[in-house]
């Protein structure tokens, strides 16, 4: 079943990439990768590890680079499932961002309506199976290119967990894996094409955790102090902040332990925090407040609490330089072309969906440049962006209107749409990488507007503090151990 669904409509795929073959082989080596990466992408699919428990997904893709001549060192920035992995050598040195992690709770199977799969408790609803097939698979294509032409230069995969709330990326910044980078480049999967000026918030998190006396809720209750009490006095103190904080900001949250029983007063209690705006000052200031809600909340229920930051990363730096060869790589390969029975399942899923804000059809087309497209979620790419150039690119490796984090895109993620979004995604970094070796003046550009958007007073600082990895952040809940 899974290699059928994998053939589906690849060999269309491959066809029109070497019809349009215009890159110097890289779209031809890229194409003839196609239905291999989708059983990559597939088997990933399968995997659905989350955060900092993606051990199997990690040593596939780990396998593949080897399998490629790469060097890999693994284990990185302490953490299990990170990798850097190397092919060439000297300079410039470009950076491909590979993500591979799943999110708990939202498991689907591949087909066109709600269907869970039973036992399975994560699902790609990110398609970062899609995400890390891809870029390992545009480094092996540059590092085969370098080879061949004898051009100088180094490639480097990053393979970076845990993007769903972990900040992996973080953590390898600020061991300095990115130091030496001229240029770094990721993608992600979307509904639409597009190669801009993309936005992302800045964002922190934690867990908030109440302690308290349990107690028989009805028998004595006066002898118990109820950590529930303290979340929920907590919660309502956020949700009243929303009048008085920014409009653009997003604050958001949920009860992760609440108790066993209700008649056994919970002497615990947990809530997870997420605090959002595209100012990282602000996102501080705001998480300042936020804290001091818990400590008011502590108070006045008789409890006590502390809380542990789980992670933080900065807004996304633009890079104008970058993005204008991105987007014009991304024209040269285009859209994805669906066959008859690609567009009745993308008509299912379109059904589905409430108020889609793409049409049916888009997904053939490349959107405009754009230098204020909206970006409302949050990623650690983010703090590479202000440690490096940084350039990126989604396509639609779903069905057009449908939400990032939806079972309809962990559906469309499991079979050939997402597979020839995935090869777009692959030949465009490719492409843009290529420009990159060979253009040190792009890179002089990219480089000066780097520093300019920069600033000179700017000195990184992660908004996670100094704190070790959260290895055990997804532990407890469904989908993690």
């Amino acid at each position: 079943m899974k290699k059928a669904a994998i053939a589906l409509g690849l060999a269309l795929l491959a066809g029109a990439s070497l019809a349009a073959e215009s890159g110097g082989g890289l779209r031809q080596f890229l194409a003839a990768r196609a239905a291999h990466d989708a059983e990559v992408a597939r088997t990933i699919w399968e995997y659905a590890e989350v955060g900092y428990q993606e051990t199997k997904s990690s040593a596939l893709l780990q396998q593949e680079l080897k399998g490629a001549g790469f060097t890999v060192e693994a284990g990185v920035a302490g953490i299990p499932t990170a990798f850097v992995a190397t092919a060439g050598s000297g300079k410039p040195v470009i950076g491909i961002l590979a993500e591979f992690d799943a999110l708990p709770g939202i498991n689907q199977d591949a087909v066109p309506e709600r269907k869970p799969i039973e036992g399975k408790q994560a699902g790609h609803a990110c398609g970062h199976h899609l995400f890390g097939t891809a870029s390992v698979s545009a480094g092996i294509a540059l590092a085969d290119w370098l080879k061949k032409s004898g051009k100088k230069g180094t490639i480097r995969v990053y393979g970076t967990p845990a993007e769903e709330g972990g900040s992996g990326k973080v953590y390898m910044v600020r061991a300095g894996l990115f130091n030496d980078v001229d240029a770094v480049m990721h993608w992600h999967a979307s509904d639409v094409n597009f190669a801009g000026i993309d936005k992302a918030l800045a964002n922190k998190s934690a867990k908030f955790r109440f302690h308290g006396l349990s107690a028989h809720a009805s028998g004595a209750p006066e002898k118990g102090r109820s950590a529930l009490d303290g979340v929920e006095a907590m919660d309502m103190m956020a949700n009243m902040m929303r009048e008085h904080i920014p409009s653009d900001a997003r604050m958001h949250y949920v009860i992760t332990s609440g108790g066993s029983a209700p008649n056994v007063v919970p002497d615990f209690a947990e809530v997870y925090y997420y605090v959002r705006h595209i100012d990282a000052k602000t996102v501080e200031s705001i998480f300042e407040r936020l804290a001091k809600a818990g400590e008011g909340a502590a108070l006045g229920t008789g409890t006590t609490m502390d809380y542990e930051v789980i992670g933080g990363t900065h807004n996304l730096l633009a890079n104008e330089t970058l993005a204008k060869v991105m987007n014009a790589k991304l024209n040269e390969v285009g859209g994805v072309a669906y066959t008859p029975g690609e567009r009745a399942f993308a008509e299912k899923i379109y059904a589905t969906l409430i108020s889609p804000t793409e049409e049916l059809g888009s997904e053939a087309k490349v959107q405009a440049f754009d230098f204020e497209r909206p970006g409302l979620g949050s990623t650690d790419v983010g703090d590479v962006s202000w440690t490096v150039p940084t350039v990126g690119l989604r396509t639609a490796t779903w069905v057009p209107g449908t939400s990032a984090h939806s079972w309809q895109a962990t559906a469309a993620g499991g079979i050939s749409i997402g597979y020839k979004g995935m090869n777009v995604a692959s030949q465009t970094l490719a492409l843009t990488g290529r420009e990159l070796f060979t253009r040190p003046d792009i890179l002089a550009r990219a480089k000066a507007e780097f520093e300019t958007r920069r600033g000179p007073d700017f000195k990184y600082e992660a908004l996670l503090g100094d704190r070790a990895p959260a290895l055990d952040y997804r532990k407890g809940v469904p989908g993690g151990n």
